[in-house]
């Protein structure tokens, strides 16, 4: 049995709906009607420089602008018709847009379109426009959700005692709302070099070199020109290229988003291993499976599929980036598909942004699970005992030297009681003030200034 066209990516299909906003800027279509947009933006900047008699009135130019803000399916299907004639994506473009100005009664200024143009020059303004506005409008927005729940997090458990685990071992103590508070301060940080990033773009001709504009209008200054088109799309112009601008903004941008990827694969794995101790658990959601056979089961899927789909990110990304900076001489074409794939890139870390932010929703704290493992790491507490000693006997009050290994032979692969930690204390030669100190000392108080910490996410 022969299924139906069906396809092909999860994120087309299975996982459409929590990331189909990305097809708005990362898709054919909308690349096309970026396209759209810089051909139309380019020709009415050629009208406006006054090249060669060509004007246009300010109801013609609105109507050009037009093309590009009603653009929709319609427009999205012809221009593949005429791409089916033209095998050339950006030449199918051109003539959609030439159309449009004929219908318009505009076929006077028709030979503006795509002047002194490479399909390039086109290209990448328009990844730049859609990559831009595909990360402002819809990574960011859905990395920003997991931040603020992470935010609110930290804030409501900033005085939560929770014991440190360093290499797997039981540690000095924290809190609960310190350690979520490290991941919203590295976030914070990546994020900030993100939304500083510009995009580059160029337009200068076929191998970068404004040959063509120069024959056709000497007199024009055509740095001017460009550098300006170039900015009016929120672009950092670059001068120097071959055919094709290097993409290095891009492989930078992409290296970024992995980055901040890989920050949010720490956090679910962290989760992940607080539900398995127990110390986070699952609000059961109703009716669904756990497990296929063990009904007790609520399962932290949400942070397990995000793990995956932040690594696909991140190892599409990288691949991407890798390839975007190398181009044979002054063009190849490995680009071309590449870029095609930059929705894909954000599409799995939007997944992944979804997915965390829906577990964190099904989460609680479960502080008496907290409490209890403290209670049963009294040896945590060796690091408070010898550092008040060291302290001590330089300062004369103690004659104890090398407090450390008499800690050490106390603690190490020990598990001590408050009884036994009590007598330890008791039994001490220091000065009455750090005894009574260390005597008040619990685990659960031993966290420093975790909470106060919290406070540098204002």
């Amino acid at each position: 049995m022969t299924l139906s066209p069906q396809p092909l990516s999860p994120l087309d299909g299975r996982y459409h709906g929590s990331v189909a906003e990305i097809g708005q800027h990362l898709s054919e279509a909308g690349l096309n009607r970026a396209r759209v947009h810089v051909e139309v933006e380019w020709l009415i900047r050629l009208a406006d420089e006054g090249l060669f008699g060509a004007e246009l009135s300010a109801d013609e130019r609105r109507a050009v602008r037009d093309v590009t803000t009603s653009f929709g399916d319609a427009d999205v299907a012809r221009i593949a018709e005429l791409e089916a004639t033209t095998r050339h994506d950006v030449k199918a473009v051109e003539y959609f847009v030439r159309e449009n100005l004929e219908r318009l009664g505009l076929t006077r200024i028709a030979e503006l379109t795509h002047f002194a143009c490479t399909s390039e020059d086109i290209n990448n303004l328009s990844y730049g426009i859609t990559l831009g506005s595909a990360v402002r409008e819809v990574w960011r927005p859905a990395v920003n959700v997991v931040v603020e729940k992470l935010t609110e997090l930290a804030t409501s458990e900033r005085d939560t005692p929770m014991l440190s685990r360093t290499h797997g071992q039981a540690a000095t103590p924290t809190t609960f709302g310190k350690e979520m508070a490290v991941f919203v301060h590295r976030l914070a940080k990546l994020l900030a070099d993100i939304d500083a990033l510009r995009l580059s773009g160029k337009f200068s001709g076929a191998t970068g070199t404004f040959s063509a504009h120069v024959v056709a209008a000497p007199e024009v200054d055509w740095q001017r020109v460009s550098r300006e088109f170039v900015e009016s799309f929120g672009l950092e112009w670059n001068p120097l290229t071959t055919q094709i601008e290097p993409h290095d903004s891009q492989a930078e941008l992409l290296a970024r988003i992995s980055h901040v990827n890989r920050v949010l694969h720490n956090l679910c794995t962290d989760m992940w291993t607080y539900i398995s101790q127990g110390f986070v658990t699952q609000t059961p959601v109703s009716g669904a499976t756990g497990s296929s056979t063990m009904p007790h089961k609520v399962n932290p899927i949400r942070f397990e599929n995000a793990e995956a789909n932040l690594e696909i990110s991140s190892a599409l990304g990288d691949s991407l980036g890798a390839t975007l900076v190398t181009s044979r001489l002054q063009r190849d074409l490995t680009d071309s598909t590449t870029q095609r794939n930059l929705g894909v890139v954000l599409g799995h870390s939007v997944l992944a942004a979804a997915n965390i932010s829906a577990g964190l929703d099904e989460i609680a704290i479960d502080r008496a699970a907290l409490g209890e493992d403290l209670g049963l790491n009294l040896e945590v507490l060796g690091e408070a005992i010898q550092t008040v000693l060291r302290a001590e006997r330089v300062a004369g009050t103690t004659t104890i030297d090398n407090p450390y290994e008499l800690l050490k032979e106390l603690t190490r692969g020990k598990r001590l009681t408050a009884e036994d930690l009590r007598t330890f204390i008791e039994g001490l030669d220091m000065s009455t003030a750090g005894k009574a100190r260390l005597l008040e000392l619990t685990p659960a108080t031993y966290v420093g200034l975790a909470s106060k910490l919290v406070d540098y996410l204002n």
